[in-house]
């Protein structure tokens, strides 16, 4: 199945693969060719994908995915490569939000954006070590 992962900027991938597992709001779900169409609200995590013997991960921010029997799209805010993520770049921001956190009370305004601040430098961290 045709596996399309697009951002505002740019067209990531565009590959035929065998699986795909992505991040869905709910946990996540798994699409192999033939699956049953539907569209999911995808959060940020880790999205893999298998072509024959060969798994790959991107890091991805919030979004959806549209399935159908022959192709999978995932539409998101941003989305990266493991060699496309500088490590220490990631390791930055996490600390920075791991910081705000700390000074923020859950019922702050601002602490929502703290953590999924936190969520995404994690995330582009672990995919950028695999």
């Amino acid at each position: 199945m045709l596996l399309e992962v697009v951002t505002p900027e740019r067209l990531l991938l565009s590959e035929e693969v065998d699986e795909v597992i992505a991040p869905g709001e709910f946990g996540q779900f798994g699409v192999l060719p033939g699956h049953r169409p539907f569209v999911a609200t995808l959060t940020t995590g880790e999205l893999f994908y298998k072509q024959k013997e060969r798994e790959t991960t991107i890091a991805i921010g919030e979004g959806f995915a549209e399935v159908l029997p022959d192709r999978i799209t995932i539409l998101v805010e941003w989305a990266f490569f493991g060699e496309e993520i500088d490590p220490e770049e990631a390791k930055k921001q996490k600390e920075e939000a791991e910081k705000r956190l700390k000074e923020l009370v859950p019922l702050d305004p601002q602490y929502e954006e703290a953590v999924r601040r936190l969520k995404e430098a994690t995330i582009k961290l672990e995919v950028s070590q695999k």
